[in-house]
């Protein structure tokens, strides 16, 4: 599937992984909308590139996903690929005290944004002569970091739903993708995990997307670059050696 010509949705793309996705997309010649909570850095990324469309909205909103989908299907009629990248990402100690809806806030961004965009965009999808779902996992997807409890639950998750629904969308015209990246010096990778990382170097944005459009490309179903891709292997030969490296980060 060659990314090019392509109209494409962004979630998550005012920064890091999504603003270098869609910087390296609009290139190839697509139209590219991104989307995220804070208008601001809406504006700020549409300033550094200027064919860039934004809509301000929120995965976490039930409300905001259906006036999304109204607005993109009204403004964007020829939208055929969806790239759910939105994510937060926090350091959670589970023997704290913490209010129930701020637990898994990182279920509602990661996973329930994921599944609910493409359920409420799978119609029109359907419609168009190809269609693409891009899911943004992660290599902790593979093996858990204990420091980040809810959010490798949430990867995890998506990363089997993505299985199942390449499986149950294997007759139509959409193409499933997962990207599972490494650690990326992206502004998710905040001061903070770098410093409990012991300041470990994440592989650079814009090589990650690189592989991701090549690997979308080629027709891979999974994408795992660099450390990913290790830890892949890693969980399925010497899981309990994997985990127990992770698991000295706190």
């Amino acid at each position: 599937m060659k990314l090019e010509g392509r109209t494409i949705l962004v979630t998550g793309g005012s920064s890091g992984i999504g603003f270098e996705m869609a910087s390296q997309l609009l290139a190839k010649g697509n139209t590219v909308i991104i989307t995220g909570r804070n208008q601001e850095a809406l504006d700020a990324a549409m300033s550094r590139m200027p064919a860039l469309h934004a809509v301000r909205s929120d995965v976490a909103d039930i409300a905001g996903i259906d006036a999304l989908y109204e607005t993109m299907t009204q403004r964007f009629p020829q939208l055929d690929s969806v790239i759910n990248n939105a994510g937060i990402m926090r350091t959670v100690r589970l023997d704290k005290g913490r209010p129930l809806d701020d637990v898994t806030r990182e279920i509602d961004v990661n996973l329930s944004g994921v599944i609910r965009m493409v359920q409420r965009f799978m119609p029109h999808l359907l419609r168009q002569p190809t269609g693409l779902i891009v899911n943004v996992s992660s290599g902790l997807a593979f093996v858990p970091l204990p420091l980040s409890p809810i959010y490798s639950a949430a990867k995890a998750a998506v990363h089997a739903y993505t299985r199942c629904l390449r499986v149950q969308l294997s007759e139509t015209t959409i193409k499933v993708v997962e990207v599972a990246p490494p650690l990326t010096e992206t502004p998710l990778y905040s001061d903070e995990f770098k410093k409990k990382m012991g300041g470990a170097k994440g592989m650079p944005v814009d090589a990650l997307i690189r592989a991701a459009i090549d690997g979308i490309e080629v027709g891979r179903n999974e994408i795992c670059p660099g450390q990913s891709g290790i830890m892949k292997i890693a969980a399925r030969i010497a899981p309990g050696a994997i985990f127990r490296q992770m698991s000295k980060v706190r």
